[in-house]
């Protein structure tokens, strides 16, 4: 009878230990029919990925090769370079109140300084994506441009300046190769002819008209208002709303005037409920005048101003006078944003910046006889300036809503 139950104790341990095995080899068959895919990361390092993958599960395969191949595509590389970089100079607006409202001379010309630059650059497929300045040393120093604006009604008292328009008041007039009256004559006008004002020595103006190029007394001659109106302003017409915005959209060319008038720009920035600061109230001019100054549309510059500084109500524009955020870096955009003495300054800058790098390929002729660099030129519509201007994708769309805005108020 023990014989008997130690033989049956047996068969149960050996049933036990088979099914032990088999559940042990059951699992682990279960465990080798799943499998993991890899990926390589940017830095060549392996990574796992989480997400297990059956046999049953064919769909979602994942070919190793093409993995790593995808991801090395995305190839990211960062340069530290030292260049040579032109120093942008500054414009210094003062007003005139001997010339009329609307005109603007320039007193001295402005000329970019030079700088020796630290500048760490990121490429993305060999494309630059951005660049920061570390560190710089100056080499030649920038001089400021000078230009007065008028801030007088026209009278008889406004004094031409070189691009005016004048009309003969004699009734003859010779027109001399040398300021004096004895000098030989080069063709004689008569009252009412048209000439051009090209330079100004004493009381001699020196003039154009067709063909011929020369002096004549300045008392011979009287500023011809364009306009009619006495208000100075350049755009001698003043455009309707749909003739001014009939090419609004995203395929526009931005390296070309609008087209509105001094008072336009004022109707569409002044007082407006958004501007709780009074900022583009009381810069809504400037916007006109680098305009004429420069061939860029002043309604871009301004709606780029108002929706990086969120109608100047951002830090930087209220403590740096910088409504674009110039000069300010991902890493620290308040502390490294440039700080101007007046916010017409940092409108004036950003236009010439667009104009120069931006928006013009290069050795296109530009303002003051310099040439466009086109350092980040992919053309001149608002989806090919966003390329390069901003990381932000959205940036054009938002800059686009603000043109859109502003046009809908003339």
């Amino acid at each position: 009878m023990k014989k008997k139950h130690k033989l049956v104790k047996y068969i149960i341990l050996i049933v036990i230990a088979i099914a032990t095995v088999i559940a042990i080899i059951f699992a682990i068959s279960k465990i080798r029919t799943n499998s993991y895919a890899y990926e390589r990361s940017a830095d060549t390092s392996l990574l796992e990925i989480k997400v297990p993958i059956t046999k049953q599960d064919k769909s979602k395969s994942i070919n190793i090769e093409d993995v790593i191949s995808n991801n090395e595509a995305e190839t990211v590389t960062e340069k530290i370079e030292k260049q040579e970089a032109d120093i942008e100079f500054t414009t210094i607006y003062r007003q005139n109140d001997l010339l009329a409202k609307g005109k603007i001379q320039t007193i001295q010309e402005g000329q970019d300084g030079k700088k020796d630059a630290i500048i760490k650059k990121i490429y993305k497929n060999g494309e630059l994506i951005s660049e920061e300045q570390l560190s710089s040393e100056i080499k030649k120093v920038s001089i400021d441009k000078i230009v007065e604006i008028g801030t007088a009604a026209y009278s008889n008292n406004y004094v031409p300046i070189v691009g005016d328009t004048l009309k003969v008041t004699s009734n003859t007039l010779a027109v001399r190769v040398e300021p004096n009256e004895n000098a030989q004559k080069l063709i004689t006008i008569k009252i009412g002819d048209i000439v051009t004002l090209k330079a100004k020595q004493d009381d001699w103006y020196y003039v154009s008209y067709e063909r011929y190029t020369g002096w004549v007394p300045l008392d011979c001659v009287t500023y011809l208002d364009p306009n009619g109106t006495g208000d100075g302003d350049e755009n001698n017409n003043q455009y309707t709303r749909e003739e001014l915005s009939q090419n609004l959209g995203f395929s526009m060319l931005l390296n070309k005037k609008s087209g509105l008038t001094l008072e336009q720009f004022k109707k569409v920035l002044e007082n407006d409920p958004n501007d709780k600061k009074n900022i583009f109230t009381e810069n809504a001019e400037y916007f006109y005048y680098v305009e004429s100054q420069y061939n860029i549309n002043g309604l871009f510059v301004a709606a780029i101003g108002i929706h990086e500084s969120a109608w100047g109500t951002s830090s930087i524009a209220l403590n740096k006078r910088n409504l674009f955020g110039y000069g300010a870096y991902d890493r620290d955009p308040s502390g490294s944003a440039a700080t101007f003495e007046t916010y017409s300054e940092g409108i004036d800058l950003v236009a010439r910046v667009l104009v120069k790098y931006y928006l013009n390929p290069v050795g296109t002729a530009i303002y003051n006889g310099e040439q466009a660099v086109g350092t980040y030129y992919k053309g001149a519509t608002l989806t090919a300036v966003n390329k390069s201007y901003a990381s932000d994708k959205n940036w054009a769309n938002g800059v686009y809503k603000w043109m859109m805005y502003l046009y809908n108020k003339l």
